[in-house]
């Protein structure tokens, strides 16, 4: 697919944009149109069945998203049209109100949404739970599979989901054979195609399904109920009409239309500017303005509520579309098929398009969207809402949804779980060991609990109380004290181990596992002063805390990953750096175990490997065992290896004989290396510009070896700034910020 393009600048003149557009996107929107066009008629077709309105609405719908919203709207390559999950909704409407009176909720559905957008407020439309939104497209998805089955077996639907689960199997007893066989066709059709060979699967697979079913069905003339049209196309269009009464309902409808079918086309945008790999970004604001305006446009002439379709608008990307003009075209090309091809469709049997939305229904029941409300412990969430949406409405399913979601959150914030674990030893005065774990939010509504797991605290012990919490009250804080003190004056000791932020302890914001040992460690002693062991005691202080930590919050999240790696280790990189303790490779380069293998030594220095194999057999190791593909060298500012090379310290200690495998750097640096020149010249110390340089000498070392030379293995340079953390790139005489280097070999 070629690259996407923004549309030309607004200033430009029409006709300036119009020649750009033709000389170079046209090809590319033209060909994406008529591949949205085949995807977008017989989904069309079958929405507008399954919501028991006129099947020419779809035909409506599906022309004015592309034109009107493909043209108003903020997703240059969205596309719009009938969409199966207000499908629920609008058979609700119909039957309750009739076709004409939806037709105006649809009208003024859309007016709410053109107020949303003019009030800039898309982005705050988006504040619904994606586990509400995933679990009412699955409810919706249910509830059309349990309708179709009827249709696709010869039947009708019933009117609740209840109804068509006890009905189906007297449906299936006395199914209509052709009808039958024609639906499970088109089912067939549809879950085989993804294994044909890709160049088949180029064509869109419902119209190849609905075109060989309609074909067949008409060459063997099966007895089928078909697609009904009017004579003339013109005779669809329908005025919309107000209620006698019911006022209360009708604008319930108004909303959960507008409110529906805002969130879809708002996701769908969304999805589409992922696909489109960041090349285009929706303005949602203008996109409920277009999204409106289509259903404005859309009631008033008879047609299905328009959406943003994610499975239209998916297609018209991955067939290269580079503009809003595509989902345009493709508007035009259903008007003409509607103007001139309509007889066509009275072809169609009904159980074809019931087939095609049995499978339509079920991949809105997706299990990606299970497993991620699972990981994220919303799997509560998800079966409430979908079971709302089928056993009552959609309305009702999705606000018990919300209130569940709400409820959930609102016990996150405010509770606290706890827990107390007796110790099977003692410590340096015998007292007997025991651990409070609190984690979350710890307030006063928490209280009460917290009364209760430390009365189970033996009088006289030794306590480590571990706080995981990223919030503590006044009141809280005034309990746990007076406990804390109460216990220590009847012999006991407590040991307070703050394992989160509270509140203004750890204002930095950095997460725990980058802060310093002295950042989440200095406030309160974890080894009392009083035992015997003393100074040794203070000193393994900080490695025994961290170490209790990992062990308690770190090793969880790692096993599994370090099981994958327990036989083997595949890393991306060789990282040479400093022996330096301010360095952590793992931290700077957010990696993880398997990632990085690492060698240091001060300096980061390369010795010649006929007089020191030190680094030599690490090197080799990474490429011969490991296939390691890229070397990297990473210097660091301020570093002390560097500054004992400027001072001439390269005397027979054991440090000074290692420094001098670093006097070839300090000879280029002198002798006025580019790179050295570029880093002066941008106010680098003397010391980091042969800190720049050093790397830039230690790579053509490492490269001079004869068995890295033949690997055909990347070597990177890299230079760290302390003070600002900052990871910088070193190539020839540039220093650049990572964040802004250019990947290129």
């Amino acid at each position: 697919m070629g690259a996407v393009r923004t549309n030309s600048p607004a200033h430009a003149p029409p006709i300036h944009r119009v020649r750009q557009w033709l000389g170079r996107d046209a090809r590319f929107d033209l060909a994406a149109s008529l591949v949205v066009f085949l995807v977008a008629i017989p989904l069309s077709l079958g929405i507008a069945a399954a919501s028991d309105a006129p099947v020419m609405a779809g035909l409506i719908a599906a022309v004015v998203g592309g034109v009107v919203a493909g043209s108003l709207g903020g997703s240059a390559l969205q596309v719009s049209g009938p969409a199966a999950g207000l499908t629920v909704v609008v058979a609700g409407l119909v039957g309750q109100f009739g076709w004409a009176v939806t037709c105006a909720i649809t009208v003024l559905a859309g007016v709410l949404q053109v107020a949303l957008g003019a009030a800039r407020i898309g982005r705050a439309a988006l504040a619904i739970s994606p586990t509400v939104v995933h679990a009412m497209l699955a409810g919706i998805g249910v509830t059309i599979t349990l309708g179709q089955l009827h249709v696709l077996f010869g039947g009708a639907p019933g009117s609740t989901a209840w109804e068509n689960v006890r009905d189906l199997p007297a449906t299936v007893l006395s199914a209509d054979i052709a009808a039958a066989l024609a639906g499970l066709a088109v089912i067939a059709m549809l879950v085989l195609w993804p294994r044909l060979p890709a160049r088949v699967r180029g064509v869109p697979a419902p119209l190849v399904a609905i075109v060989l079913v309609t074909v067949v069905g008409t060459v063997l003339a099966l007895d089928v109920d078909r697609v009904s049209l009017p004579d003339s196309p013109l005779a669809a269009i329908q005025l919309p009409r107000l209620p006698e009464g019911e006022w209360l309902a009708f604008t319930v409808g108004v909303f959960t239309m507008a409110i529906i079918a805002s969130v879809e086309s708002l996701l769908s945008a969304l999805s589409v500017d992922k696909l489109s790999e960041g090349r285009h970004r929706s303005d949602l604001d203008r996109e409920l303005v277009g999204q409106g305006s289509a259903n404005i446009v859309s009631g008033m002439l008879g047609g299905l509520p328009v959406t943003g379709v994610i499975v239209r608008s998916s297609t018209n990307v991955r067939a290269g579309a580079r503009t809003r003009a595509s989902a345009v075209m493709h508007g035009v090309w259903v008007l003409l098929f509607t103007a001139l091809l309509v007889g066509l469709v009275e072809q169609v049997p009904l159980a074809a398009l019931a087939g095609l939305l049995v499978v339509i229904g079920l991949r809105l029941v997706r299990p990606a969207d299970i497993g991620v409300a699972r990981r994220h412990g919303e799997l509560h969430v998800y079966t409430v809402t979908i079971a709302g949406v089928v056993l009552l409405n959609l309305l009702a399913g999705v606000l018990i949804g919300l209130a569940v979601s709400l409820l959930d959150t609102l016990r996150r914030v405010v509770w606290a779980r706890l827990r107390f674990e007796p110790g099977d030893d003692t410590d340096a005065e015998g007292r007997p060991r025991c651990t409070v774990f609190v984690e979350g939010t710890l307030s006063f509504l928490s209280l009460p609990r917290v009364a209760r797991v430390l009365s189970q605290v033996p009088e006289g012990s030794a306590v480590q109380l571990a706080l995981v919490v990223d919030y503590l009250d006044h009141a809280a804080y005034e309990h746990l004290s007076a406990w804390r003190g109460q216990h220590e004056r009847g012999g006991g000791t407590v040991e307070v181990d703050e394992m989160g932020r509270i509140g203004k302890r750890h204002q930095s914001g950095v997460p725990r596992w980058f802060s310093p040992w002295s950042h989440w460690q200095g406030d309160h002693p974890v080894i009392p002063a009083q035992r015997s062991t003393g100074a040794d005691d203070h000193a393994l202080r900080p490695l025994v805390t961290g170490a209790r930590e990992y062990h308690r919050s770190g090793a969880p999240a790692l096993r599994p990953h370090l099981r994958r790696l327990a036989g083997s280790q595949q890393p991306q990189a060789l990282f040479l750096t400093c022996a330096d303790s301010r360095i952590v490779p793992n931290v700077i380069t957010t990696s993880g175990p398997g990632d990085l293998f690492t060698i240091r030594n001060v300096g980061n220095l390369v010795p010649d490997p006929d007089t020191d194999q030190s680094v030599q057999a690490g090197v080799l190791y990474a490429l011969n065992a490991l296939s390691v593909p890229t070397l990297v060298i990473c210097g660091h500012s301020r570093c002390g290896g560097m500054a004992a090379l400027l001072d001439g310290r390269t005397d027979d200690d054991p440090v000074g004989r290692w420094l001098r495998w670093g006097t070839p750097s300090l000879d280029a640096f002198r002798a006025g290396h580019p790179l050295a020149a570029r880093a002066a010249a941008e106010g680098w110390s003397a010391v980091d510009q042969l800190a720049m340089v050093n790397v830039a000498v230690q790579l053509e070392s490492l490269r001079a070896t004869p068995e890295v030379a033949a690997s055909g293995a990347r070597l990177v340079g890299l230079f760290f700034d302390i003070p600002t953390g900052t990871l910088h790139m070193l190539d020839g005489d540039r220093v650049t910020p990572l964040e802004d280097a250019a990947l290129t070999r």
